[in-house]
């Protein structure tokens, strides 16, 4: 007796497409990741996938706003320890991130600056957001002992400091010298209060 075939929704299907999309990507460049490519992976036929996605750039787009949303929330804080310590786990999950994930996360980046409009909106929403829940919640409240006070010239540097870290991470990970992973998150996580240290007071 054969087991009757489960028919998905549409929105559930696509949604499984999204997430094998996502999969691949961090196996390949955003640019390796076509129609073709998905539709031979889920075994469906290139025409289904247009009806779901209607174009290639529309894939892209939604593949790349689902990764964005995962790098969220993997790299949210715990909720326990010192700020410091929340820090340091959110950014050991970051670089954990990026090395998994190297080939499509380096995609999105460049994507980005290239001037590609939606990746360059899903990529400033993705910094903004990271940035953002610094100033936000239980580690905002515990923080001051970071600088973390929430006026313009904090927000700024922290900001600078994101595009930094993103730098040398993905830097480290295509190259890394001879660098550990603990010296790298080491030296990340002391980077943001020796950035922020000429604004506490003496």
């Amino acid at each position: 007796m054969t087991t009757p075939r489960v028919r998905m929704s549409p929105d559930a299907r696509r949604e499984q497409l999204i997430e094998l999309g996502v999969q691949l990507l961090g196996r390949r460049s955003l640019e390796e990741l076509s129609i073709e490519v998905l539709a031979e992976e889920a075994g469906i036929s290139r025409g289904l996938l247009y009806h779901y996605f209607g174009g290639k750039q529309e894939f892209h787009v939604a593949v790349v706003r689902r990764a964005a949303d995962d790098l969220f929330t993997v790299t949210a804080p715990r909720g326990s320890g010192s700020p410091l310590e929340q820090l340091a786990g959110s950014l050991e999950r970051y670089v954990d991130y990026v090395r998994d994930n190297y080939e499509g996360y380096v995609s999105l980046v460049r994507g980005a600056a290239g001037g590609h409009e939606a990746l360059r909106e899903i990529y400033e929403e993705s910094r903004t957001a990271l940035t953002d829940r610094l100033f936000d919640g239980a580690v905002a409240e515990e923080a001051s002992d970071l600088g973390l006070t929430d006026t313009p010239t904090v927000r700024l540097l922290v900001r600078g400091w994101a595009a930094f870290m993103e730098e040398v991470v993905v830097e480290w990970v295509r190259d890394p010298r001879g660098v550990t992973r603990e010296e790298l998150l080491h030296t990340l996580v002391g980077s943001l209060p020796g950035i922020l240290a000429p604004l506490r007071p003496a």
